[in-house]
């Protein structure tokens, strides 16, 4: 699942890379064969919403029999604090015995001073809790993988959030 965590933050940090202009974020799909082989879809047309939905059938179905998979769709996030825009981020690792990983990344907008806050780690499926320190690790690194939109990660990382 590490490898999975990896793929989920380096699409995570292309994506706040995609939004860090003040654009929409088209929702996107990032998928890795067992080889390591990587590609991506994006899922224009329609609203974002339909987009959305799309991408999640293929999260969900896997037409092409990818290893591990990533979506990364734009949304609310609800904190305590209020409603903020989050990039929602669905990573699955396919197998006998599918485990997943949501993340949340809140960000604040770039019409709003833009700033990217603290990961949000919504749900693990079907990894240990005693492993979850390594699953973030590795989607840091992720993160870090992805070198110009991890440049933009860290100049605007705002942990306030």
């Amino acid at each position: 699942m590490q490898q999975t965590a990896h793929l989920a933050g380096f699409f995570a940090a292309h994506g706040i890379w995609n939004v860090s202009d003040g654009g929409a974020l088209i929702p996107m799909l990032g998928h890795e064969a067992a080889d390591g082989q990587r590609g991506m879809m994006r899922f224009a047309g329609g609203d974002i919403a339909d987009g959305a939905r799309a991408g999640r059938e293929v999260l969900e179905s896997n037409p092409d029999g990818a290893a591990r998979a990533v979506l990364v769709v734009d949304a609310y996030l609800h904190l305590p604090a209020g409603r903020v825009d989050a990039l929602m981020v669905d990573a699955v690792e396919y197998g006998p015995r599918p485990v997943s990983l949501k993340i949340a990344v809140p960000y604040r907008p770039q019409s709003s001073g833009f700033a990217v806050h603290r990961p949000k780690v919504l749900q693990v499926v079907g990894v240990p809790e005693g492993d979850h320190p390594a699953l973030f690790e590795a989607f840091f690194a992720g993160v870090d993988a992805h070198e110009p939109a991890a440049a933009v990660w860290n100049a605007y990382l705002d942990e306030s959030v």
